[in-house]
């Protein structure tokens, strides 16, 4: 028997979408359903490695793991890497197929379609319910033609949707209204229903909202969501969640991650973000390295080169150097590792015109970047301690040096990473690694972190529980049930 479906639309990007799926994928599975989540089209550069080999968003990955299943790229068939302003790559079924131009993404989009489609009945065949998750907003009219992320979605797949409002930002009554009034009767007919997330306080007092909305909606509230705290714990999609991240207050040991232009995988530092004796701070372009951090993180990167040329132009590289000389420590992750090298190549014009460009020079390593893209999980053990690593590969290039004698750490293919003479700047391609309690712990304390005793998968299994408690209690899941087809 074919599973059932029903679609999660958003009155904008950030309402919510991600976790509302990920709570009631995991509230399904405690009740026995074998649940799958689904997005037909996203755009992040925080991207997950799948148990099959290719590479899906990450909001994806942790809708997987609440509903206890494996990753597969069928679960985003279409993935949109943003490399510059008007740019990004095309990840189809997992695998880079191209480079393009956002207008000429959007005049091929109906070619994308048959994968897509092809993906959910794959994923619908290894089910008994798909949540799909839409993407940004159904209202932008102007986009509709060609739709693959929303309602063009929906109506391909004959399935119904759910529309979620975010009170906290104000005017959600507008909001849902607004989007229903801009829709074609035929989109509109496809919205069963509508969701209040994020509500402060008392859920009575919008009774009268609810009963507003009802009425000039012809749908039925399913339900109003309190604000849920501990969701700062699961891993955030879009780079707009950094800008709630700042930090004001200075608890134990400092760690400072340069917030790049194309930040990529930046939940790679979530495990020390929830480290009870760590501060973690994010700097902007035109924020100096504070003299009190400890280590400097560059994180991942879509684009490379460009994020390199950006963070020469903020003068972090002049920063970085003076951090080091007075015994500063930095970490590269991925992009940010090739950044550190002597010079990256880009003799096949992968980041734009062929050639070159000087890196950092704080390791002693070149990178070339070449057109077969890594895509893997990876076990490794860390070199100067001895702790196990479950960790990911997303990444174009290879790289290399004398440095690379001082590895990070030892996989199943060789040793990995590079450290200075001095130890002080290291190098690796492990995305997650910090994930690993021991390694965490280990690395931490090596930079003279006090002991801790966080246990990472444990907290992110707990939210997901919690999370499906907390939307049991304030959502009608049975009707959510009733309504999928």
């Amino acid at each position: 028997m074919p599973a059932k479906a029903i679609m999660f639309l958003g009155t904008g990007s950030d309402v919510g979408k991600s976790l509302v799926v990920a709570g009631i994928a995991r509230a399904l599975a405690n009740r026995g359903w074998r649940v799958a989540p689904f997005k037909p089209q996203n755009m992040s550069n925080n991207a997950a490695v799948t148990a099959d080999g290719g590479e899906i968003g990450r909001a994806q990955a942790l809708q997987a793991r609440a509903a206890r299943i494996p990753t597969t790229i069928h679960m985003n068939p279409i993935l949109l890497k943003p490399e510059s302003e008007i740019g990004a790559q095309v990840i189809v079924q997992g695998q880079r197929k191209a480079t393009l131009k956002a207008r000429d993404f959007f005049r091929e989009r109906p070619r994308y379609m048959p994968a897509i489609l092809e993906s959910f009945r794959l994923l619908a065949e290894t089910c008994d319910i798909i949540l799909v998750e839409g993407a940004g907003s159904p209202a932008e009219v102007n986009l509709r033609e060609g739709d693959l992320a929303n309602l063009g979605f929906a109506e391909a797949a004959c399935i119904p949707a759910l529309l979620i409002g975010d009170i906290h930002r104000g005017g959600v009554i507008a909001s849902i209204i607004g989007t229903f009034a801009v829709l074609s009767e035929t989109d509109r007919n496809h919205i069963k229903g509508f969701i209040i997330n994020k509500f402060h306080g008392d859920p009575h007092l919008f009774d009268e909202g609810r009963l507003y909305l009802e009425s000039h909606t012809e749908t039925p509230c399913l339900g109003v969501i309190p604000h849920f705290a501990a969701a700062s714990n699961l891993p955030a999609e879009d780079a707009v969640t950094l800008e709630h991240m700042i930090t004001t207050d200075s608890k134990g040991l400092k760690i400072c991650v340069l917030r790049l232009p194309r930040i990529a995988n930046f939940d790679d530092l979530d495990p020390l973000r929830l480290e009870p004796g760590i501060t973690v701070q994010f700097l902007n372009a035109g924020e100096a390295i504070p003299g009190d951090c400890t280590l400097v993180i560059i994180p991942g990167s879509k684009s490379t080169m460009a994020d390199l040329k950006a963070l020469c132009e903020a003068g972090w590289d002049i920063d970085l150097k003076a951090h080091v000389r007075r015994g500063g420590r930095v970490l590269g992750l991925c992009g940010g590792y090739q950044m550190l090298g002597r010079t990256i190549h880009d003799p096949e014009g992968l980041e734009g015109p062929a050639g070159s460009v000087e890196g950092l020079g704080l390791l002693n390593v070149e990178t070339t970047l070449l057109a077969g893209k890594t895509v893997t999980e990876t076990e490794a053990m860390h070199a100067l301690s001895g702790q196990l690593i479950t960790a990911y590969e997303i990444h174009l290039g290879e790289t290399a040096g004398p440095d690379c004698a001082r590895l990070f750490a030892q996989t199943a293919n060789g040793p990995e990473g590079a450290t200075s003479p001095d130890g002080r700047v290291t190098g690796t391609y492990l995305h997650g690694c910090f994930s690993a309690d021991g390694f965490r712990q280990a690395f931490l304390k090596s930079l003279g972190a006090p002991p801790s005793d966080l246990n990472f998968d444990y907290l992110i299994d707990k939210t997901l529980d919690d999370l499906a408690a907390h939307l049991e209690t304030c959502l009608d899941i049975d009707k959510i049930l009733e309504l999928a087809q």
